[in-house]
């Protein structure tokens, strides 16, 4: 963990230009600026601090954060919950399938309805290629109406909890670890990190990862290098924007068909199973169509195509070609010989490095209760600063 203490959090925090981010929606990192998305990670440092002292950063006295996971999650949904109860929301999951919606509630009603008393809504909807990110903003487009007619006091903000685009949680939760395994932000400047494609036993899993990966650490000046089989590529523009981000930001970025390549010599690797971008533009109109029989001779393609590929495993030998380096992954793993005979790492390479993942993995519910607390206040110091001085407890003494 850093151990920056909370005046030196606060006095960057107030050297940074981040205003805008009050009232606002996090939905994409790259549509905030280098400020925003450093603000997010000092902001998240403080409130990490302010609990390991044992002071409670409750900002609000009552209010709901509502969760809607259009897709299966376990460690995402549980770190929006914590930090929700962090600042002191209550949570509730909007169940669409217990809900009005399966009967035909129109988007902009639902999004009225769950917000009356509500602070922020935390939405995952990866699952539709051209969909996910769209449907958000036609919900924040609906928030901001029904704000402007006077029905909502207060205009919930919403959080991107994964979409067809990014995961925007996941991929600042990444860097927040990068930053504090390799001293800084500054000191991952020229940084070689491997994010590739690795075999898993089962197709459909999101593009959202890799492409939230390569879109922010590019703008952060690091050699990112982004490898994949022939065949399995992200979403063509955002692939070229990352290319884009790294020459602004006086970085690299590649694109090979070699694993072996992506990991010589490289300082962090991220290997990780996607779906081809084709193959989740099919699933996205089976899906839509509720074509079963598609959706099952497409799987059966996908898991064939995926089998010529078993050789890209994250393992000993090739971990032996990079300089030392750290091992990442959003989990859960595909781990070769304990979740699946062959899948995404060998045993003896999770195993070395589980703790440090585990740890990655820690740090995005104090990502995502920054990105709520940016959007509810423009004063972020000042509100950090009462409660380090107030020093409220988290325990009773009594």
């Amino acid at each position: 963990m850093n151990t920056a203490d909370m005046s030196t959090l606060l006095h960057e925090l107030e050297s940074l230009s981040f205003e805008s981010m009050s009232g606002s929606d996090f939905l994409l990192t790259w549509n905030h600026s280098p400020d925003e998305l450093r603000a997010v990670l000092t902001v998240s440092q403080a409130l990490r601090r302010l609990r390991s002292d044992g002071i409670s950063p409750r900002i609000f006295d009552s209010g709901l954060a509502v969760s809607l996971f259009r897709d299966n999650s376990t460690r995402t949904r549980f770190s929006f919950a914590s930090a929700a109860n962090l600042l002191g929301l209550a949570v509730q999951d909007l169940d669409e399938k217990k809900s009005q919606i399966a009967h035909g509630e129109t988007v902009r009603e639902t999004a009225v309805m769950i917000s009356f008393l509500s602070e922020v809504i935390g939405i995952r909807d990866d699952m539709y290629i051209g969909h996910g990110h769209e449907y958000m903003v036609e919900v924040g487009e609906s928030l901001t109406d029904a704000h402007e007619a006077g029905l909502l006091e207060r205009r919930p903000s919403i959080v991107n909890l994964q979409c067809d685009r990014d995961h925007p949680t996941q991929a600042m939760a990444d860097l927040q670890h990068l930053a504090n395994e390799f001293g800084g932000l500054e000191k991952l400047r020229g940084k070689k990190i491997a994010m590739t494609w690795a075999y898993s036993p089962s197709y459909g899993k999101p593009l959202s990862v890799p492409q939230g990966v390569i879109s922010l650490m590019t703008r952060f000046g690091m050699d990112v290098r982004l490898a994949y089989p022939e065949g399995y590529n992200l979403v063509p523009e955002l692939e070229a924007q990352a290319g884009e981000f790294a020459q602004n930001a006086g970085g690299r970025f590649s694109v090979s068909n070699s694993m072996d390549e992506a990991f010589a010599d490289a300082d962090i690797v991220y290997p990780k199973s996607w779906a081809p971008f084709n193959v989740m533009q099919k699933r996205t109109d089976f899906l839509a169509a509720g074509d079963a029989g598609g959706l099952e001779r497409l799987e059966q393609q996908a898991l064939q195509e995926n089998a010529r590929h078993m050789d890209w495993e994250c393992n000993a030998d090739r971990m032996g070609t990079t300089n030392d380096a750290l091992y990442m992954h959003c989990l859960p793993a595909d781990i070769s010989g304990v979740s699946c005979e062959r899948g995404e790492v060998s045993v003896d390479v999770f195993e070395k490095h589980r703790v440090a993942t585990y740890r990655e993995a820690g740090y995005k519910p104090f990502i995502i209760a920054a990105m709520i607390l940016l959007s509810k206040t423009p004063n972020a110091a000042g509100v950090l600063r009462k409660l380090a001085e107030s020093a409220p407890q988290r325990v009773s003494s009594a």
